[in-house]
Parts: structure tokens; C-alpha cells; sequence
């Protein structure tokens, strides 16, 4: 139970992260992290203690996870990777532009 409150913890870092810098990187490192404790999420409720693989023979007990949410994070990363990619091209431009990653600068050179 304490390994899901730390998951929540970490994903309650990201929002912080994102709610109150004011570095459109750190902003980028704070969504980062709140996709990652997401997908840690996932892995760590696919755990399942007294589960059996369907391929051995009853009475052998195996601990088991789920290949399903296996497959959702592996997708949840490929998104991942997109999005950052994309985040991290706009800030390159927005950088070129105003020389400035902070972002409430950024609002006052907008006019």
C-alpha cells in the first residue's frame, strides 16, 4: 500500500512542479515526471501476488504481471516521447524569439 501512496507522491510533484515554476524546462521535466509516475502506476497495480500463468500447471505458484498494462505503458511512453519532443521544439523556438525560457516574461513580450 505504501509503494501506490509514493507513486501518488511522485505524481503530486509533477502538478507541483507544473502549478508553480515559472521555467517553461522545469515545467517540461514536471510533466516528464508525472507521466512516469503514471506509468509506474500502471505496472504496480498489474502486479498480482497469487496470480498463476495460464501455460503452467496447477499447483505451481508464480508470481505474475499482467501483460496488459505492459503493453499500455510501452504505448504511454512512445506518447511520452512525442509530446517532449514537441514541448522541447516550441521552447527551442520560443527561446529563439525572446531569449528567455521564463515564461512570464514571455506573457509580457506578447503585447
Amino acid at each position: 500500500m505504501i509503494i501506490y501512496l509514493l507513486c501518488f507522491v511522485l505524481f503530486l510533484v509533477g502538478i507541483y512542479g507544473v502549478i508553480t515554476k515559472r521555467d517553461l524546462v522545469k515545467i517540461i521535466l514536471s510533466l516528464a515526471i508525472m507521466g512516469y509516475s503514471a506509468n509506474l502506476f500502471l505496472i504496480l497495480f498489474a502486479y498480482k501476488k497469487s496470480a498463476l500463468y495460464p501455460i503452467l500447471e496447477k499447483g505451481v505458484d508464480v508470481p505474475m504481471v499482467d501483460p496488459l498494462p505492459q503493453a499500455l505503458v510501452l504505448t504511454s511512453i512512445v506518447i511520452e516521447l512525442g509530446t517532449t519532443a514537441l514541448l522541447v521544439s516550441l521552447v527551442a523556438k520560443l527561446f529563439q524569439k525572446y531569449r528567455t525560457f521564463d515564461i512570464t516574461k514571455i506573457r509580457r513580450l506578447l503585447g
